[in-house]
């Protein structure tokens, strides 16, 4: 283990519960293997203190810190500037101090983004189909969009995130051209219709997440078609309900796990300005 020094930056996570993290693991690793004098460390803190936790990582000059739910929302209102992506979503899981200046990031559409083209997937001027409108689809179709994705279909049932989607769409019309629409689940032959055109199929709910291994959204593999790449933001399983019947269809398959190691290297150099060792990280946390 590293020593600690006087000089020791600090970095962290905030939200409840987060004793299950693999983000200090993650982080730390990576500051060990480029010999980087960091520290990241997991702090459980609830909604009612987070504000009082924000105010006192200022004030110790912490570099900077991630934020998981329930603070994403509240950490918005916290920082003194915001990511044109952070912005519009309304939604902060990145902070970086700059001597007490806080600005806030969302790094979950961009990991989003970084792990297709990881794998070769390169989305620009191309079709996505998008099923739900949560937190994780939102910043999945927001980053998207500002990406240069051509047209997102994206698909909820109607209520608080049905509202809020149609909300976040109109203020991103502002910033890009991406044709963006919204479904209600209620059609079948609507997803058929978005998706027999789609480059990109994303499950962005947490339908087939365990211990419900066998839910999925689509059941039916007509559904899909061969030159379609299908992808959820789950990884436990690390293979899906969903993924299984796309792969039965010939299509190509990812897991949420690219997601989550990106969306940490996109955080890591916001505070470094150095490129996470990604291929160490890869293999000793991520191995599928």
């Amino acid at each position: 283990m590293k020593e600690i020094t006087g000089h020791t930056i600090l970095t962290g996570l905030l939200g409840s519960p987060v004793s299950h993290s693999i983000s200090p693991m993650m982080h730390n690793e990576a500051f060990k293997q480029l010999g980087l004098d960091y520290v990241y460390l997991a702090f459980d803190v609830g909604v009612e203190q987070m504000a009082d936790a924000v105010n006192g990582l200022r004030n110790l000059n912490a570099r900077g810190f991630n934020v998981t739910m329930p603070g994403k929302n509240i950490m918005a209102t916290l920082c003194d500037q915001l990511s044109p992506a952070a912005n519009i979503i309304g939604a902060v899981n990145t902070v970086v101090n700059d001597n007490g200046i806080l600005t806030g990031h969302i790094t979950d559409g961009t990991g989003y983004m970084q792990s297709l083209k990881a794998r070769g997937l390169n989305m620009v001027k191309k079709k996505m189909t998008l099923l739900g409108a949560g937190g994780a689809a939102t910043a999945i179709f927001v980053q998207a969009a500002l990406d240069g994705v051509s047209e997102i279909s994206i698909f909820s049932r109607r209520g608080a995130h049905f509202a809020r989607a149609e909300k976040i769409i109109a203020r991103l019309k502002e910033y890009t051209t991406c044709k963006l629409k919204l479904y209600d689940f209620e059609d079948d032959s609507i997803l058929r219709r978005e998706i027999s055109d789609s480059h990109l199929l994303t499950n962005g709910t947490s339908l087939g997440m365990a211990p419900n291994i066998e839910s999925s959204i689509i059941s039916d593999i007509t559904m899909f078609h061969k030159d379609l790449f299908v992808s959820d933001v789950i990884y436990n399983p690390r293979e899906t309900k969903l993924l299984k019947l796309a792969k039965e269809a010939g299509c190509a398959t990812a897991n949420g796990l690219g997601m989550l190691l990106y969306q940490g290297a996109e955080a890591f150099k916001l505070w470094t300005g150095k490129e996470m060792p990604i291929d160490i990280i890869k293999e000793k946390y991520f191995s599928e």
